[in-house]
């Protein structure tokens, strides 16, 4: 058995009907040449399910002791698994579109896990037009992270189309097989809080803090952000604006999502001199301005984003959660495109800094102390008066190749993160080839027509790059016309449209220079076609 960290835990405490603690994604397929749809997925089904060991924690369910989750909370093997309950087999009415699709995935986001068994769900969807299927999983947020999610992604597919795997992508063995052929370096285990540890805080500190030096750090930092003398280093609740994205949630969900090119939005980063999160983070704040502007509730103190920033350690594939996350200020209240994106910047640089002078399990402590307010507030009701964030903005590195599942080529794969009280709308985004894919989930009730947000973000990054100077003839502009998606290439953009099946069209001209990812080999084992 092995023994749940302080924040897997924190996620199983904090779920309850209204606020469902799993994430998961929507992935695209073309099915290979040939392939009936039906007898295809049937066998995708049968290999998923051909394990006798799956790796952890697929094959593990929670025990907990007499005190429940307020006690000790393991992992331990399932004696009695059902496959045929985790991996199913769904099909939409045809023709089906996006919109279908999408209604599906929402309903799908919004119900609960069942504790008595493993967390996990994997939905094989056929239906869609263009020879094309999806695949739907969610997994509950106690057992991975996004970076692990991409790890197990890496694990089913393979970069040569003419591979077959034999064993399923979830057995131990495949598992192990890929680990193997990452050429990273074993990591070191970083030490995980217990219940003891952190049972007084005082000794807490004592254990994990490396240095005096360490806690002078911290305490000034957060000296300085409680009385504004630094006036870009934010921490949750400080000067955060309500607006109608932080209320109360229920538990229906809408989930939308839409593909950008990645050297597009990284041209934009270029010409402001940012990073490629500065970029997104920007993009976001631009439709988020616009979206409580059309709303008539944009407020003058600009919006906090929580930007979720790994901890985990080169090498390192097996931690259930390993991250830390920066309050960013998304300056929504300034007009100019320009002056936004330096203030985005400046927020995300102090963050950094201030992080960067901890230790991996320093910044872990920190994090979970910052989290106490929240915790304290949650069952009291309270949260939507004093939210943490207005949003979620978090970006997870993916895989910079085409990829492929037993011959069907992956078009996208947009991630489905969580919504809480307090936080109503989640952008998640994962590179895939040469893209940026974004999942966009809300709470259907708090947050209207949020299928807007798909446009708004597209006149954001078109409203960064005029002021750029990147600017395009206005015919090869995406806007509100966007044309029908086709099944994606490998160097061509694909993407899954809102309501009827759209996606941007790449940019002609681009003034900036982007370099070229590092492209990332996974491991593979079974036969070729």
């Amino acid at each position: 058995m092995r023994q749940l960290g302080v924040l897997d835990k924190g996620f199983l405490i904090a779920e309850k009907r209204e606020t469902p603690m799993h994430v998961g994604g929507v992935s695209l397929y073309t099915l290979p040449d040939g392939a009936d749809e039906q007898a295809f997925l049937h066998d995708l089904a049968a290999n998923l399910r051909n394990a006798d060991t799956l790796l952890p924690p697929f094959g593990d369910r929670l025990k907990t002791g007499l005190l429940g989750l307020t006690g000790a909370t393991y992992w331990e093997p399932d004696p009695s698994l059902d496959l045929d309950y985790h991996v199913r087999h769904s099909a939409l009415p045809k023709p089906g579109r996006y919109r279908e699709l999408f209604t599906l995935v929402s309903r799908l986001h919004g119900t609960l896990l069942d504790r008595q068994r493993p967390l996990w769900e994997i939905h094989l969807i056929e239906g869609l037009g263009n020879r094309q299927f999806a695949v739907y999983t969610k997994t509950h947020h106690a057992a991975v992270d996004g970076a692990r999610s991409v790890h197990v992604s890496r694990c089913m597919l393979s970069t040569d189309p003419g591979f077959v795997r034999e064993e399923s992508p979830l057995s131990l063995q495949a598992w192990n097989a890929y680990k193997a052929g990452l050429k990273s370096a074993p990591a070191t285990p970083q030490p995980r809080y217990s219940d003891t540890n952190l049972r007084r805080v005082s000794d807490a500190i004592k254990f994990s803090f490396d240095s005096g030096g360490s806690i002078v750090h911290t305490v000034s930092g957060l000296a300085r952000a409680l009385t504004g003398r630094d006036e870009h280093l934010y921490l949750p609740h400080l000067s955060v604006p309500r607006t109608s994205i932080n209320t109360s949630v229920d538990g229906a969900r809408r989930f939308v999502a839409q593909s950008w090119p990645f050297a597009r939005i990284k041209a934009v980063a270029v010409a402001y001199d940012g990073t490629f999160n500065d970029a997104i983070l920007a993009m976001c704040s631009g439709a988020l301005r616009k979206y409580l502007q059309l709303h008539a509730e944009l407020p003058e103190t600009s919006l906090k984003a929580m930007v979720p920033v790994s901890l985990r350690r080169e090498g390192d594939v097996e931690a259930g959660n390993a991250v830390t996350a920066i309050s960013a200020d998304l300056a929504t209240h300034i007009p100019d495109p320009g002056r936004r994106f330096s203030a985005i910047k400046a927020s995300m640089r102090a963050g950094k800094e201030y992080f960067g002078a901890m230790s991996p399990r320093e910044a872990e402590l920190f994090t979970l102390l910052m989290q106490t307010p929240s915790l304290l507030m949650q069952p009291l009701g309270l949260i939507s008066r004093l939210p943490p964030y207005n949003t979620v903005i978090s970006n997870v590195p993916g895989m910079s190749e085409t990829m492929y599942w037993n011959g069907a080529r992956m078009d996208g794969s947009y991630p489905m993160s969580i919504v809480t009280d307090g936080i109503s709308l989640n952008i998640t985004l994962v590179t895939y080839a040469e893209n940026v894919d974004f999942g966009i989930i809300a709470c259907r009730r708090s947050v209207p027509q949020v299928q807007r947000m798909i446009d708004y973000m597209e006149d954001a990054l078109v409203e960064l790059e005029d002021a750029a100077g990147l600017s395009t003839p206005a015919a090869t502009r995406t806007g509100s016309k966007r044309r029908k998606v086709a099944p994606a290439k490998p160097k061509k953009s694909g993407a899954a449209g809102t309501n009827a099946g759209t996606k941007p069209k790449p940019r002609t001209k681009s003034k900036a220079k982007t370099k070229a990812r590092p492209k990332a080999k996974p491991a593979t084992t079974g036969r070729k076609r």
